[in-house]
């Protein structure tokens, strides 16, 4: 398994113990392992540059194969989503990660921000957008949204030399709308302004963009007042929307 290694590379969390966990992990491996089509895999794992292994399921076949294997289950603790979690990004097919993505999507707010220390393992581990992004704005987002405590950990991601921590830290607030800490928001793109990687300034772009729906103005006299500043990429995805 790839660990990308950063300024602050953090140790592997330990598997909480969890019966539900593994209830949970013997229902998936069965469900999915089952209806694996190495055809599709091949492809699946091509078109993401070859990140991991797939077994080549669709995205409604997952979905669908998920339901049944959570069915009739409780509702989970902060131990049972570390350890699902953990326990999934252990496998070696992708799909097991989306499933603990979604997984951790739906059961969050259960959650304290004792589960940061695991989605950052989550992040750095195998890490390409498809889980990265998804557990930025939906995962960490509603982690520091209840408890801004948190945003002291996200001032170390940006500047982390893992890429994939930068840009987890760029999309946090993706979803907050009105919100947004607009002052972090801002520090976080200049931060970031000058990397090379293409991830970072996509990223930088995005989150400008969606913060553009709430506040078009602040993203215009912020971009004129940086000027230079920023890539090209980046300054075409915050204004794609509202112009310059």
């Amino acid at each position: 398994m790839r660990v990308t290694e950063g300024r602050s590379a953090a140790a592997v969390p330990p598997v909480p113990e969890s019966p539900l966990a593994g209830t949970v992990l013997e229902r998936l491996t069965a469900a999915y392992g089952s209806a694996a089509d190495p055809e599709r895999a091949v492809a699946m794992r091509a078109y993401m540059k070859d990140v991991a292994p797939f077994l080549g399921l669709t995205t409604p076949v997952r979905r669908a194969l998920s339901r049944t294997v959570v069915a009739g289950l409780p509702h989970p603790g902060e131990a049972d989503c570390a350890a699902v979690a953990l326990r999934c990004w252990e496998l070696p097919e992708r799909e097991y990660q989306y499933f603990a993505v979604d997984y951790l999507r739906r059961h969050v707010r259960h959650c304290s921000s004792g589960l940061l220390p695991v989605v950052r393992h989550l992040v750095t581990t195998v890490p390409w957008w498809d889980t990265v992004d998804l557990l930025a704005a939906h995962v960490v987002g509603a982690l520091v949204a209840a408890d801004r405590g948190l945003t002291a950990e996200l001032d170390e991601w940006i500047g982390d030399d893992d890429m994939w921590l930068a840009r987890a830290a760029l999309l946090h607030q993706l979803r907050y709308r009105e919100r947004t800490d607009t002052g972090r928001l801002f520090d976080y793109c200049l931060r970031q302004s000058g990397h090379q990687d293409f991830f970072v300034r996509k990223a930088i772009g995005w989150c400008l963009r969606e913060y553009a729906k709430t506040d078009p103005d602040a993203v215009r006299t912020f971009l004129s007042r940086h000027q230079g500043r920023f890539a090209p990429l980046s300054v075409r995805e915050a204004l794609k929307n509202i112009g310059a």
